[in-house]
């Protein structure tokens, strides 16, 4: 297991490494489960049809901002307007800041919660600076540094705080229920029932209830030997297969179409 350096516990370090992905499907529902952005994202999502195109567009999205350069950042940007425009409806429009903000806020707790399953808690000394660099997310939409919570402390508040206007209808609890049960190319397929798996457990029970996902005692034990191995084999596979995955959608989003 990796040993915290609080002088050096960055956005990067975080998305850099590919046990993000186990986070995936938790930070799409805490996302859906923002009345406006569920409404959005249901109805006007491809990810139903196209699974692997979403998952490309989003971890693009992700490295973009985490690792990439100035110029990665606006083409990724203009990509993600153009995505954008026609998404708008009674209730919902993809270009409203606030939903945006929301959606930022979920990839910054998103990879915290991973890193804390994967290496440890955050030191006290990089918080504020991890915490500062995820308003990275918002910037690539069109979030003003100003609509963040100033401090890591104050965002956990407005966390909290929103959870009480967080409501998941009909509509959108068979689209996730779609999501988690979507196709795959074959050679992803044998890693689905393990992320739909880790998506439930890493949800907290008044999320999994609105989405009705059951929970079970024996969900639990499985949790508990999947938080004990998971992070004592990831740690085994070598720099360069961890960090494949982030290299690759970089280099995708580089070439030109």
């Amino acid at each position: 297991m990796p040993t915290p350096d609080p002088a050096r516990v960055r956005l990067a370090d975080i998305n850099l490494e590919s046990y993000i992905y186990f986070g995936a499907g938790a930070a799409v529902a805490w996302q859906l489960a923002d009345p406006g952005v569920g409404r959005g994202v249901a109805r006007h999502s491809e990810t139903i049809r196209r699974p692997l195109s979403r998952l490309r567009a989003t971890m693009a999205y992700v490295y973009a901002v985490s690792l990439g350069t100035d110029a990665d950042r606006a083409a990724i940007a203009r990509h993600v307007n153009r995505a954008h425009a026609p998404v708008r409806g009674e209730g919902y429009s993809a270009f409203d800041r606030d939903l945006q903000l929301w959606v930022a806020a979920t990839l910054y707790r998103g990879g915290v919660q991973m890193y804390e399953l994967f290496v440890g808690p955050v030191p006290e000394a990089s918080r504020e600076s991890l915490y500062r660099e995820a308003w990275a997310f918002g910037r690539t939409l069109q979030v003003d540094d100003a609509q963040w919570p100033p401090t890591a402390d104050a965002f956990d508040a407005w966390w909290d705080a929103r959870q009480r206007h967080l409501h998941v209808d009909a509509e959108v609890r068979a689209y996730f229920a779609s999501v988690l049960a979507a196709g795959a190319p074959w050679y992803l397929r044998p890693a689905l029932p393990l992320q739909a798996f880790v998506t439930r457990a890493l949800l907290p029970p008044h999320l999994r209830k609105m989405f009705d996902l059951p929970w079970t005692a024996a969900d639990e034990r499985r949790w508990r030997r999947f938080r004990h191995w998971a992070p004592r084999l990831y740690w085994t596979l070598p720099a360069w297969v961890r960090h494949w995955p982030a290299r690759f959608f970089l280099r995708q989003l580089r070439t030109p179409e």
